[in-house]
């Protein structure tokens, strides 16, 4: 498998000054996050407060991202019949019941069945978004713009987190929040200029096949990235809980892996506009290995342990920008809405199957086996991007260096190292 040829040009052009055309979406995505954040957190407190075995707590979390594949399909359809606000605001308003829902319930079979209905909604609000602002972006700048999405995603979400302190999990009072703040995410978004948002008209399907067949790196990156994020995300708050730290200690603990997202989107998304995306992807998810094993040498009481929890996510969370980034530079303009479908799908395929591998891991090796899995799961997303950097060579830096970010410039020398492997690689092909 191979890419084609690098696409040239601007890209779809950009209909006005990005600030105008996405302040409601992000404001709205801001809003829908602090929801998620509590809300999850809250659930996983929870369902260990009330003693569900390992076992079913990973099923409810991997619920989760089942729905995200129905959601994902489905989302599609109805953005071609009544447009992106009226499915953003349909999507946040069904999430909104879900949530108080799940807080009126101890039923585990019900929680299973409402947390499907939150990842579908979720899904949905994620294609809904990623549509939108391919749409606008152009090759060169991709990666910055999904990086502000992802800074917003992943802060606010760790804000809702942390929001963890001041709600007992056992009461409906935090889910009944949740769904406030959710209902409250569809003004900003209803409240935009209808111009703004991009029209699907001369939107066109593309398989899931197809799709791997033209650009077979983001693809399969992108599921593998699911894996490690279902893993992390969705058994973090069961693991802090078996360990023993308090709701409040759990809420900081399960929000850190994002304010690492924050910190470190920005910088190595704008990285992988000047350099190779697939090296850069290769760093951060050796770095997110690397972390996690060190954790496994340190108490999770420590502060240590709580800073080094932050790092992993600052690598780990960017990954999905990468590959998500990666697919949308080789695909033609009337396939971006598609490929975001796509892309949503493969990532909540990947992430039904991380929650199993970190429980299994759990169930194993222990509490601590929740590190084990994520070493092994980023080192599989690191030597995927290595195997299709040696597959398929191209230039490591995209501009002169003169025009190289500093982000860039931080990457480019383990990148290097990277592109020396492929040169030696090359010639042994050429000689044998």
């Amino acid at each position: 498998m191979s890419e084609p040829s690098f696409r040239s040009g601007d890209g779809p052009a950009v209909r006005r000054d990005l600030a105008l055309a996405t302040w409601g979406l992000f404001v709205g995505l801001a809003l829908l996050m602090l929801a998620g954040g509590l809300f999850g957190t809250l659930l996983g407190v929870r369902s260990e407060k009330v003693g569900l075995p390992t076992a079913v707590s990973s099923l409810i979390a991997a619920s989760y991202y089942v729905g995200f594949l129905v959601g994902s399909r489905l989302t599609l359809t109805a953005l071609t019949k009544v447009g992106h606000i009226r499915v953003y605001s349909a999507l946040a308003s069904l999430l909104a019941a879900a949530m108080v829902a799940v807080g009126i319930t101890e039923n585990a079979p019900s929680w299973a069945l409402l947390r499907l209905v939150t990842g579908l909604c979720t899904a949905g609000l994620y294609v809904v978004a990623e549509s939108w602002l391919n749409d606008l972006a152009t090759n060169e700048n991709r990666g910055r713009l999904l990086a502000v999405y992802g800074v917003v995603t992943i802060a606010f979400f760790g804000v809702g987190q942390v929001l963890l302190f001041n709600f007992d999990p056992r009461a409906v009072t935090g889910f009944a929040v949740a769904a406030i703040i959710t209902s409250l995410a569809v003004a900003p978004v209803a409240l935009s200029e209808a111009a703004v948002a991009p029209s699907l008209e001369e939107a066109e399907h593309i398989s899931l096949r197809e799709l791997a067949r033209v650009v077979p790196t983001g693809v399969f990156s992108c599921l593998l990235v699911g894996v490690a994020h279902g893993a992390l995300s969705g058994m973090a708050a069961v693991y802090a809980t078996r360990v023993g730290l308090s709701p409040g200690s759990v809420g900081l603990f399960v929000a850190l892996p994002s304010l690492g997202g924050v910190l470190l989107q920005w910088p190595i998304s704008a990285a992988s506009d000047d350099i190779d995306r697939r090296a850069v992807g290769f760093v951060a998810a050796m770095g997110a290995a690397g972390v996690a094993a060190l954790l496994e040498l340190d108490s999770p009481n420590k502060t240590m342990a709580f800073v080094l929890f932050c790092v992993l996510g600052g690598f780990s969370y960017p990954l999905y920008s990468i590959a998500g980034a990666y697919t949308n530079d080789w695909i033609e303009p009337e396939h971006l809405n598609a490929a975001a479908s796509q892309l949503v799908t493969l990532y909540g395929v990947g992430a039904v199957a991380g929650p199993f591998v970190a429980a299994g891991s759990m169930i194993a090796f222990g509490p601590r086996g929740f590190y084990w899995a994520l070493v092994g799961l980023h080192l599989a997303v690191a030597v995927f991007f290595l195997y299709r950097m040696l597959a398929w060579r191209s230039p490591l830096a995209k501009r002169p260096w003169s025009e190289v970010s500093v982000p860039a410039r931080a990457f480019f020398v383990p990148a290097t190292i990277i592109a020396m492997g492929r040169r030696r690689h090359r010639r042994r092909a050429d000689t044998g």
